[in-house]
């Protein structure tokens, strides 16, 4: 007998994204290893780098990570669509080693995008591993979306945040699914504005509010720097813009995961436990690889009938 296949299927979830990482390291320390990978989101950028076999560079390369390296690769531009330009997370990529086209990789691998223009989800299985990866994390209103024939792609998490049905339509016969958001909605905002002694990242960041205020026009900079501290986190009970913004892209992907999941199930589903982890707090990828293996000990049960 042969053993059947197993996909895969990594979800997305921003920068708790990272937990994916700790999910391989704690699936290959029990013997398992995925014949397919999918992925959306964060999932597609673990994932694509696991199938091309640059896995070792991005464990390496995400523990070091601090939210001074983070805000760095933000590429700010008021154009285009969307805050970030996405320019160097293509270059990280590049740097990292995943340079191939899909159909070059290892191991079967798709990634999930969005159709900015009919809605549809899109399915990436060829041409540039990195393009693939870029489209599939534009998350709206903050990566510019990509261009992709005559359609713009965005995140992929709008339309199927944990890619059961592409895995299964890549030929797998067993599925392991990740999905990181199973306990974001209903917690409170303090959770994710408490200061951390490392400093806070990403959007969140007084650093990448500067940015975005020198690209202003002079004549308007004024107003906008005042404008600009109701941006940030607030120790306050009124949310503030960005917090709004990911919680109720949280909320979104929460709705849509368990409508997805009811009608496509996995064999197994991991949920890390990520609550305490903001979107944009990157530079926290050593604890959500601990959360990503714990969620694997905890699976083990389940686990064990497809060793």
């Amino acid at each position: 007998m042969t053993r059947a296949r197993i996909g895969l299927a990594l979800g997305s979830g921003a920068a708790r994204g990272w937990a994916h990482i700790g999910v391989l390291e704690g699936l290959k320390a029990v013997g398992l290893e995925p014949d397919i990978v999918c992925g959306t989101s964060m999932g597609a950028l673990v994932g694509g780098a696991y199938a091309a076999g640059c896995f070792p560079a991005l464990q390496d390369w995400a523990r070091a990570l601090t939210w001074r390296i983070a805000v760095r690769l933000l590429d700010v531009r008021l154009s285009g669509g969307g805050l970030i330009d996405g320019g160097e997370i293509v270059t990280l990529l590049e740097t990292l080693g995943i340079t191939c086209d899909m159909e070059q990789t290892g191991k079967p691998f798709a990634a999930v995008a969005t159709s900015l223009v009919t809605g549809r989800e899109i399915w990436l299985r060829s041409g540039s591993l990195s393009g693939a990866v870029r489209a599939s994390i534009g998350i709206p209103g903050i990566f510019k979306p990509v261009k992709h024939g005559d359609d713009w792609l965005i995140d992929g998490g709008l339309v199927n945040p944990v890619p059961v049905s592409l895995c299964r339509a890549l030929g797998a016969e067993i599925i392991i699914a990740v999905n990181l958001n199973s306990d974001l909605v209903g917690r409170r905002f303090e959770i994710t504005n408490m200061p951390r002694q490392d400093g806070p990242v990403g959007l969140m960041s007084p650093e990448l509010v500067g940015r975005l205020l020198e690209q202003v026009p002079k004549a308007w900079r004024d107003q906008a720097a005042q404008i600009a501290p109701r941006l940030l986190p607030a120790q306050s009970v009124v949310p503030a813009y960005f917090d709004v913004l990911a919680n109720a892209l949280n909320i979104m992907e929460d709705q849509i995961t368990r409508t997805r999941l009811a009608g496509e199930p996995p064999h197994v589903l991991l949920a890390p436990r990520l609550g305490h982890i903001g979107p944009f707090e990157f530079h926290r990828a050593a604890e959500a690889i601990a959360e990503g293996r714990a969620s694997v000990e905890q699976a083990m049960p389940y686990l064990r009938r497809y060793l």
